[in-house]
């Protein structure tokens, strides 16, 4: 099972990918916003080449668990991508995840220029992670 995670901003979506087995996530890309919304070419070879079974959404919750204020917009845009892909739909906390892969980049010397589109995709593959191994211990 191949999944796909997105980790969707205003600007920008990092995107993530699992292997075959789904086991691990790994990094993939970060893509304009709005060429993903659109379902633009960039974003079909993407689903094209991993043809995924799923697609994983972070979704910000706050730190008391329940859905931040910005959970509608992420939920809204997620459900337009997914419908446009014909693809399963899966939401995950995404807590935090943008501050680890920050976290993780600055560890390998990148400065926080370097590190501009880089975290998205980083973030997207610290959820979709902790989602497949969620998915495992069930």
């Amino acid at each position: 099972m191949v999944a796909l995670g997105l980790d969707i901003g205003e600007v920008r979506i990092g995107i993530a990918v699992s292997d075959a087995s789904g086991s691990v996530a790994m990094p993939l890309k970060v893509l304009p916003a709005q060429e993903v919304l659109a379902h633009a070419r960039s974003f079909r070879m993407i689903l094209e080449d991993h043809e995924p079974d799923v697609l994983v959404c972070g979704l910000p919750e706050t730190l008391a668990g329940e859905e931040g204020p910005q959970a509608e917009r992420v939920r809204v845009a997620a459900e337009r991508i997914a419908a446009a892909s014909g693809i399963p739909l899966e939401f995950c906390d995404e807590r935090l995840s943008s501050r680890e892969a920050k976290r993780i980049l600055r560890a390998q010397g990148l400065t926080e220029r370097a590190m501009r589109g880089k975290v998205d995709m980083v973030a997207a593959s610290l959820f979709l992670q902790a989602w497949l191994d969620a998915r495992r211990s069930v």
